[in-house]
Formats: structure tokens, C-alpha cells, sequence
């Protein structure tokens, strides 16, 4: 458990870090101008100046915020680790790793952005927040009362069949009182029983309904 917010601390403050540059340099492209910033890449022999003015102006500045806040990290780690890899490839590749204009920078930026992209930015985000909120939210549903057209939840007990009415009965269900059948100790004869008369038996013979009315 300690290590694991130890990561966690550790990855969020890594990319607040990163973010805050990739914002940094995005921010910088809009102060610029996205046509000066083409004009830049293409004298930088940049293929599709203007498209990649765009894509990286746009990917550093809303990238940044999204590795900042950890929100969508899959896609905006992915989004800034593809402009880095450009940035290298077209850019910075022939300066050399320490050199001014060096590719030192755009390598450590680009695996930061991967490395997030590839699940590296712990649980101190909002997408894990929003992954907990969704499973929480699944987990209430299984408990929830079943829509009009399913069937009783299988942690509900079914409903037990009504027991059938008895003819001038308004108390409670004569099923929960009365046995089904009547049990007549040996040697004990029971009376016959006229229709519609009920018979009780609890370790005994009752008196039939009819001999207790004629007392």
C-alpha cells in the first residue's frame, strides 16, 4: 500500500512536470501564430507545414493540461509522444543529443509521454476516478429492483404460491395455521368429517368444526 501511493505521488508530480512544458511550448506557438509557426516549420523542412503547425500547437497545449489533470491518458500520451517523435525525426535528429538545438529534451519528452500512454500515470488521475465512479455505479445496479419485464433478482427469495381461499375465511392465510393433512394418533378414532368441515391436527385429534358448534 505504501509504495503504491509513493507511485502514485511520484507519477502525478512527473506529469505535472512534463505537462507544464508541453503546455509551455504550446502556449508559445499560439503567441506566435499558427502561420509563423508554419513558416518556421517549413524553413526547418518540416513536410506539410501547416498541418503540423496545427497538430503540434493544439497536441503540446490541450496534451499538456489532459498529462496534468490525467485525463484520457492512453490518447494524450500517444497524441505527444507521435509529436515528439516528429520533432526528432524532422527537427533535431541532426544536432546531436546536447547540442543547443539538441534532441535531449524531445527524447525525454517523448518516453515520459509513452510511458504515460502505456499506463504509467498512476491512480492520481481523473480517469481513475471515473473508472471507480463506473464500477461503483455497475455494482449498485446488480442490487437494484429488476425493470417491469425481468424477473425477481436472484438475491430476492421467490414468491411463495398463494394458498387457496377457504370459503368464509377473512383471517390471516389458513396455510401458515393448519397442517395439509390431519395426523390421527393409534387408537384414536377421528370423527368424520361433513363437507366443507376442516380438521386440525397438531400431535392430536381435533373435534370437527360441526361437533364444536353443536357444545
Amino acid at each position: 500500500m505504501q509504495r503504491s501511493r509513493l507511485f502514485d505521488t511520484a507519477a502525478l508530480l512527473a506529469r505535472t512536470a512534463v505537462g507544464v512544458v508541453f503546455v509551455a511550448h504550446g502556449w508559445l506557438k499560439i503567441e506566435d501564430g499558427i502561420t509563423a509557426t508554419a513558416v518556421e516549420f517549413a524553413a526547418l523542412g518540416v513536410p506539410l507545414a501547416k498541418a503540423a503547425a496545427v497538430y503540434a500547437t493544439f497536441a503540446e497545449l490541450l496534451g499538456g493540461v489532459a498529462l496534468i489533470a490525467g485525463l484520457g491518458l492512453p490518447v494524450a500520451g500517444t497524441v505527444l509522444f507521435l509529436d515528439m517523435a516528429g520533432a526528432f525525426a524532422f527537427v533535431h535528429v541532426t544536432e546531436g543529443l546536447t547540442a543547443p538545438e539538441g534532441f535531449e529534451l524531445v527524447i525525454v519528452l517523448g518516453m515520459a509521454s509513452l510511458l504515460f500512454a502505456a499506463g504509467g500515470g498512476g491512480n492520481l488521475t481523473l480517469d481513475h476516478a471515473l473508472r471507480v465512479r463506473r464500477t461503483r455505479g455497475e455494482e449498485l445496479r446488480d442490487f437494484l429492483p429488476p425493470d417491469d419485464d425481468g424477473g425477481a433478482p436472484p438475491y430476492l427469495p421467490a414468491a411463495r404460491e398463494p394458498a387457496p381461499e377457504v370459503e368464509g375465511h377473512t383471517g390471516p392465510d389458513p396455510a401458515d395455521r393448519f397442517t395439509p393433512e390431519a395426523t390421527v394418533p393409534d387408537g384414536v378414532t377421528a370423527p368424520e368429517a361433513a363437507p366443507g368441515d376442516v380438521v386440525v391436527a397438531r400431535g392430536r385429534a381435533r373435534r370437527t368444526r360441526q361437533e364444536k358448534d353443536a357444545k
